[in-house]
């Protein structure tokens, strides 16, 4: 039988929730409001470091990776359960995986305006890291331990053994391994440092997703589960951390380095240890339907934000937020916060009504 864990919907919806109000420019405009003192700070924590570091917003990418990892798992486990063979199951994932490729190069035409080959997109990048991850889902746990740390030693070979004139920093923007592949790939370099081969090093964020999701089902004590993912956890920080703090390899999100997916990984771990923990366990799941209604729709909601509202309801909401603000005199930054806060509303209402109805759009 079917054993769902809430930990995972509710983790998986408050991703979408956090993506969701990116769409509706909550975080830029809140961080209209001040660009100085300790609340500038806290709102910076939602947008991308710039190069070397990591802020709270570079985690989203790889949760959201972990998740689908989880997920994928757990399909395939009670599928199995039911006669489903790895080959049969495996049409199915190269369907799903060719329509997230799909929309993640066709968002990038929405944003762009007009059509273009762009690879950034994190539908585009999860398309082939799930295949990555399901060619190896029923080998042993060491086994795929070993794979995704040798996807990371791949990624740190490439960029220190390939220096090609022009493209001979490793660590540099715009003049590494990474942006040159993009020159062949798309004849274009990022302007925000962003390449397309991220997904090779992220592959080991799937591959970790599904070995959580094989011990969050499997048989034994909640207590040992919580172990496994909090020494994982520590493992990841500390030596994501350390390679940052020896000089070896810095911490970048853009290209995800070695020391990013390490400690972007451990980070991820704790976190998903500690809502197994008070959802599955402890059971405080009174508001988890919020989560949780946003999450059972996520690429629909994701694809649904990105498009139309970014196109449509956010300037849409506007006019009537904003306008109706400004004649009672409310500052013209509150009133960016009101109408971003507005089109959030519209669209976990909208969340909620298909939850209600039972209705899901599975991508």
């Amino acid at each position: 039988m079917n054993q769902r864990l809430l930990s995972l919907d509710v983790m998986r919806g408050v991703i979408m929730i956090l993506l969701a109000a990116e769409s509706a420019h909550l975080y830029w405009s809140l961080d209209s409001l001040s660009s100085t003192g300790f609340f500038h700070e806290i709102v910076q924590q939602f947008f991308h470091h710039p190069w070397n570091g990591l802020r709270g917003w570079d985690l989203v990418q790889p949760a959201f990776m972990t998740m689908a990892g989880a997920a994928l798992y757990i399909s395939w486990h009670y599928k199995s359960l039911q006669g489903v063979t790895w080959q049969q199951n495996f049409k199915h994932i190269v369907w799903r995986c060719g329509k997230l490729f799909i929309f993640g190069t066709a968002l990038h035409c929405v944003y762009a305006g007009r059509l273009v080959w762009e690879l950034w997109n994190v539908l585009t990048q999860l398309s082939v890291t799930t295949i990555i991850a399901y060619l190896i889902i029923r080998r042993p746990i060491v086994f795929q331990l070993v794979v995704s740390l040798l996807l990371l030693i791949a990624t740190e070979c490439m960029y220190r053994c390939f220096l090609l004139p022009g493209f001979e920093a490793p660590f540099t923007q715009g003049h590494n391994f990474g942006a040159y592949m993009d020159t062949v790939l798309m004849g274009k370099v990022n302007p925000d440092g962003w390449v397309t081969i991220n997904f090779i090093p992220t592959a080991a964020h799937t591959i970790w997703g599904v070995l959580a999701g094989r011990l969050l089902i499997s048989e034994g004590a909640w207590r040992r589960k919580i172990t496994w993912l909090i020494i994982a956890g520590i493992i990841g920080l500390i030596a994501g951390y350390g390679l940052d703090a020896a000089g070896i390899t810095p911490i970048i999100k853009r290209i995800s380095t070695s020391s990013f997916v390490l400690v972007s990984g451990g980070w991820v771990m704790l976190l998903l240890a500690f809502i197994y923990w008070l959802t599955d366990i402890r059971g405080y799941v009174r508001y988890a339907w919020i989560a949780t209604a946003v999450g059972m729709n996520a690429i629909f909601i994701y694809l649904f934000f990105e498009t139309v509202g970014v196109q449509w309801v956010n300037p849409t909401t506007g006019i009537f937020v904003k306008g109706f603000a400004a004649m009672i005199g409310i500052p013209e930054e509150i009133r960016e916060v009101l109408s971003a806060l507005t089109v959030l509303a519209l669209g976990w209402g909208l969340c909620y009504g298909l939850y209600k109805k039972k209705m899901f759009f599975k991508i």
